[in-house]
């Protein structure tokens, strides 16, 4: 087993490389990719879209694709979500996203949490990816 914490180039680097936005976990015949956290921000780190989940579940799913690409994955190979949101009211918002992204049947396992705060001001979702990259 191998494991490799990386910050890909094709994404901004999270607030100062404070942490990883990816590890990985090679193992047999493939990987497992466990992403960190990710907030819609832009590439200087200011939140997109202050308090609009639609727009922010836009952008927060951009970055991770961009990091599940960098590993040779995509959003066919997602495991399981892990969402954290300030108001369960916007969950149809964040779900219209979701459901336009992941149209496997059935999609991902999946995790939903209202939270009271998220670290920046005006971010209202964060969420977690779990991914495999399967051996060709």
């Amino acid at each position: 087993m191998n494991l490799t914490l990386d910050n890909p180039a094709s994404v901004a680097a999270p607030f100062g490389d404070r942490f990883a936005h990816v590890a990985r976990i090679d193992v047999g015949g493939g990987s497992l990719l466990m992403l960190a956290g990710q907030v819609a921000v832009d590439d200087d780190g200011k939140v997109v879209a202050p308090g609009d989940a639609g727009a922010q579940a836009e952008r927060i799913f951009e970055i991770v694709g961009g990091v599940l690409a960098a590993h040779g994955a995509s959003f066919d190979d997602v495991l399981h979500i892990r969402t954290f949101m300030t108001d369960l009211g916007d969950l149809p918002a964040y779900g219209a996203v979701r459901r336009r992204l992941f149209q496997g049947t059935p999609p991902p396992a999946s995790t939903t949490v209202e939270i009271s705060k998220l670290f920046l001001p005006g971010a209202v979702l964060e969420v977690e990816v779990t991914a495999v990259v399967r051996s060709r």
